[in-house]
């Protein structure tokens, strides 16, 4: 289950991408919305929401190409940023919007969230104590990680690297968005 949460999936690439691209503090409110945004997901997967909704085929493909959509949207924001050559530069990241956004339309999340909660059971007994206490536990594990991230982006951002390096990282993190984006689409047809 941890190894799920930690691995680098949409939220955590957007996360130090932003933090690389703009610095911390500008990126809080982005943060923010993910943690939001996985919540909501959170919420979807307990009350069953989630499975009804994706249960019905179009609607899963309306999703699949909207995340890939966004996915794709938000790795041009990345790599473009701060570039004079862009054909869309960005002067802030996405904020709180931004991240709900992401999380909802973000296969990863689903996976994740369904994992903590249906993959085992500790107090059959006792289902409110199991969901709260996996919350809980899914939130102290999820903060301090996206905190991580980000502040592992900005401590790129604030190396004052040249234009050049910032530019080359900004990509390397679009490319690892569109690796994810491509991972989500094959796995989407298998």
């Amino acid at each position: 289950m941890i190894l799920l949460i930690i691995t680098p999936g949409p939220g955590v690439l957007t996360t130090a991408g932003f933090g690389a691209a703009y610095g911390f503090r500008p990126s809080l409110k982005y943060v923010l919305g993910l943690f939001i945004g996985t919540n909501l997901v959170l919420l979807a997967v307990i009350t069953g929401v989630a499975a009804v909704v994706l249960s019905v085929p179009w609607v899963r493909t309306v999703l699949l190409v909207a995340s890939i959509g966004y996915l794709l949207y938000l790795a041009a924001r990345i790599a473009f940023a701060g570039s004079r050559i862009a054909f869309m530069e960005a002067k802030q990241p996405p904020g709180v919007l931004g991240g709900v956004a992401l999380q909802a339309i973000n296969p990863k999340a689903y996976v994740v969230n369904t994992s903590l909660i249906s993959g085992f059971v500790y107090a059959p007994d006792n289902l409110p104590f199991e969901i709260i206490t996996k919350v809980i536990i899914m939130n102290a594990i999820w903060i301090p990680i996206h905190l991580a991230w980000l502040w592992a982006g900005t401590i790129l951002h604030e190396l004052n690297l040249s234009q050049t390096t910032q530019r080359a990282i900004n990509i390397g993190m679009a490319l690892a968005m569109l690796a994810v984006v491509g991972l989500a689409a094959w796995t989407a047809t298998t």
